[in-house]
């Protein structure tokens, strides 16, 4: 493992997975990743583990295997110790992820963004990304009414990340604007 009493967490850790046991008999980890493409757990070799506490380990290798991730770690020597990190989340530092084309987004960069629509109208602010087996779902708390009743909540909006709805994503302006209704 790392030596973490030299290094510090960096600053832009994001939880990426989570260990849910060992894989085969020499120390590899089973990872349930977050994301569908799981390439920050794929391409980056320093891993920040939370068990017993913050700590980096350095990745030997990982692949993609029936929808999770396996990873030999280096100074995980056997099944016990791997069974042993079992429930702990696997962190990345946001610097690390790979690098992606134009116009596709890693989900921890969308959540925080206000959304606006063509008009210009303001629709709230995405909260969490979902995704629904065909796409990714924007899930958005919508702006506060003032004129609405102190007790009056106004339902989340539920907006496909696809091209029809999402016209620009600006991550500089921190701005989403959507070809979406503020009735829909």
């Amino acid at each position: 493992m790392t030596d973490s009493a030299a290094q510090v967490a960096p600053d832009d850790l994001i939880q990426v997975g989570y260990i849910t046991g060992a894989y085969g008999l020499r120390g590899g980890v089973r990872v349930t990743p977050h994301s569908l493409d799981a390439d920050a757990l794929l391409n980056v070799k320093t891993w920040w583990l939370d068990k017993p506490s913050l700590h980096a380990v350095d990745v030997r290798n990982a692949k993609y295997h029936s929808g999770d991730v396996t990873a030999t770690l280096v100074d995980v020597t056997d099944r016990d110790m791997a069974e042993a990190l079992k429930g702990t989340t696997v962190q990345v530092s946001r610097a690390d992820f790979p690098e992606l084309p134009d116009d596709e987004y890693y989900w921890t960069d969308l959540i925080g963004l206000d959304t606006v629509n063509l008009q210009g109208e303001a629709l709230g602010k995405v909260t969490d990304m979902m995704h629904n087996g065909a796409q990714s779902i924007l899930r958005i708390a919508p702006v506060p009414d003032p004129n609405a009743a102190p007790d009056a909540k106004a339902p989340e909006r539920l907006v496909p990340f696809v091209d029809q709805y999402v016209k620009t994503v600006d991550l500089q302006a921190g701005l989403i604007t959507l070809d979406w209704g503020l009735d829909y």
